[in-house]
């Protein structure tokens, strides 16, 4: 591989993780809770994608997951930000944690569709029910592998 090939291909794996991020907020997904604090960024401006990024980055880093026993909002599904971190982290859960994160993710779609969901759009209820119902299912196998429920 010549190097300019291989400067670019480890370039974009070392933007993968951003470019992950970038997609995501950019689906129009609105604000969300961050680690407890109400975040109100609800567009797809570039500070708001930087903001979500972030977020993500640091529940990703977290290596107490205290964010996995923090309360979620409607906001928080709608961004998809903690659905991301439970996809990204399934591995490195306990069982218990496997198990609070699949109990939110079947939670999601009531909550997102409930009274406290004012102001969040239709299309932003529908990709946060979507990514609720896909994080359920890869904690549950993972749940099946490794704790043998």
């Amino acid at each position: 591989m010549s190097d300019c090939r291989r400067s670019r291909a480890v370039g974009c794996v070392a933007l993968a993780p951003i470019l992950l991020c970038a997609l995501a907020a950019c689906s129009g997904f609105g604000s969300w809770t961050q680690l407890g604090g109400k975040q109100s960024c609800n567009d797809d401006s570039a500070a708001c994608i930087a903001e979500r990024g972030a977020l993500l980055r640091t529940m990703l880093g977290d290596k107490t997951r205290s964010w996995v026993r923090e309360p979620a909002s409607a906001e928080s599904y709608a961004s998809g930000v903690r659905m991301f971190a439970f996809k990204g982290r399934k591995r490195e859960l306990t069982c218990e944690e496997l198990a609070i994160g699949r109990k939110e993710a079947d939670a999601a779609p009531a909550v997102l569709r409930g009274e406290g969901a004012k102001g969040i759009s239709p299309a932003q209820v529908s990709r946060g029910v979507m990514l609720a119902a896909e994080v359920s299912r890869e904690l549950q196998n993972e749940i099946k592998r490794r704790c043998g429920a």
